[in-house]
């Protein structure tokens, strides 16, 4: 007899889907998907059936097709198939055809719910999924979340399932004389998941007879422990995570207080692209080398005085930018710049956003531009010459955000002006000066 209660109860328990919902059943045609089916129908739920043929095993893989045809006409539901050129998106993505086969089903199952207006996605995975899964994780190096198997719901994915093992559906196909086809790739060992099926697995349970209840009950324990560690790692983001405009800030003091320290900084980072690998080396450098900078796909790091300041990668930034006398205003990245040319040698005082310059002095074209290693200038105030880098430091300037300020340059090399910061001393407005520029910027 089909086990319905057991399947329905399950359905329940973990709020997969409702009787009112709309399901789209991913059938290969194998024993596991074939009973998900003929259990969908039996407890009355309302669904569809589709089928990717990968196009990787010739008429195989059309019989295969053919067959889920005939049993969404059986069970007298809707049915949807594709044909893949597997081989083909493996080859222009330069993956695996395991990965290829793996992306355009999920994409395809994903598009057809959106067009259809299916509510949730029905896969066969059973516990035995699981255990294969968490042993393919450990083996290439996995976190918390690798331990907790196969979920019953991710997203629209439903796996009603994973209340039976394998022996289970055997022993039910078997009992209800239910028709299927066989994969006969499902027996190679080519691949790592079937090594671990057919060569891992069998040894284990001569070990542990009961292998799938002792899985299932690690199962628990390590799905409480992965919501015990995302409950502390909510608490310190609250805490510790300091949002200032598109930065983030975490004070350095604070990360050495963590324990155990690496585990929880990385599930602060992870969020943010960082690996583990970038954690050990940050690690390394806390409270030693401020200015260090790691970079994530999206992110970049700095480590500054006394805090780690997070911030998005922006797009490369023009690296010069060229002004003649006529130009009224430029933009520059994030900046705009105006000139005003005046015949009063008029001194702005109190507003580091504009300056006055002595406009005989000025050699066109002029230059905006980030700021060079080796730069240096005449700060106002001081005879004598100082590295910008050094500029900078005095300032507290974070570095990266050095990179972000206009630096505005004379024809001759000369820097006139650190934007926002300081004018040079060889360029201010004196006793002798007859007419003025008068340079302001503005935040775009």
């Amino acid at each position: 007899m089909l086990p319905v209660k057991r399947f329905v109860d399950f359905v329940e328990q973990n709020s997969l889907f409702t009787p009112a919902g709309k399901i789209l059943a991913a059938v290969s045609g194998g024993m596991d998907s074939v009973l998900m089916a003929h259990l969908l129908k039996a407890a009355g739920f309302n669904f569809g059936i589709a089928h990717c043929n990968f196009m990787l095993r010739g008429p195989e893989a059309d019989a295969d097709q053919e067959f889920t045809r005939q049993l969404a006409t059986q069970l007298g539901v809707s049915f949807h198939t594709i044909n893949f050129d597997t081989q083909q998106y493996a080859a222009d993505n330069k993956i695996s055809i395991q990965m290829a086969a793996r992306d355009m089903r999920y994409q395809w199952f994903n598009d057809i719910s959106l067009s259809a207006g299916y509510d949730a996605i029905s896969l066969a995975h059973h516990q035995n999924d699981t255990i294969e899964t968490i042993l393919l994780n450990l083996t290439r190096g996995t976190g918390i979340a690798g331990l907790h198997g196969i979920l019953p719901k991710n997203g629209k994915l439903a796996r009603p399932l994973l209340f039976l093992t394998r022996d289970e559906i055997q022993t039910i196909i078997a009992a209800e004389g239910l028709n299927y086809v066989e994969d006969a790739s499902n027996a190679s060992v080519k691949y790592a998941r079937n090594k671990i099926r057919h060569q891992v697995i069998p040894l284990l349970k001569e070990l542990n007879p009961g292998l799938e209840a002792t899985f299932e009950n690690n199962l628990r324990i390590f799905r409480d422990l992965e919501m015990l560690l995302n409950q502390q790692v909510n608490a310190l983001k609250k805490r510790l995570l300091i949002h200032q405009g598109n930065e983030v800030h975490i004070a350095i003091n604070e990360i050495k207080k963590l324990s155990p320290k690496r585990l929880l900084l990385f599930k602060l980072l992870q969020g943010y692209g960082f690996t583990e690998t970038v954690v050990d080396d940050l690690l390394t450098t806390l409270g030693k080398h401020a200015g260090r900078i790691f970079e994530s796909t999206a992110f970049t790091l700095v480590v500054d005085r006394g805090r780690l300041i997070i911030s998005p990668k922006k797009d490369k930034a023009d690296t010069e930018f060229a002004i003649i006398k006529d130009d009224v205003s430029v933009i520059y990245n994030s900046y705009k710049l105006t000139l005003l040319h005046d015949h009063s040698p008029l001194i702005i005082r109190d507003n580091p956003f504009a300056v006055s310059v002595d406009a005989e002095l000025l050699i066109y074209p002029l230059k905006l531009r980030a700021w060079q290693q080796g730069d240096t200038f005449y700060p106002l105030g001081m005879k004598t010459r100082q590295k910008l880098s050094d500029f900078f430091i005095h300032e507290k300037i974070p570095l990266h955000k050095k990179s972000a300020i206009p630096i505005l340059v004379n024809g001759n090399g000369d820097i006139i002006w650190i934007g926002g910061y300081r004018l040079s001393e060889r360029y201010k407005v004196s006793n002798n000066t007859k007419k003025v520029t008068i340079f302001e910027l503005y935040k775009l």
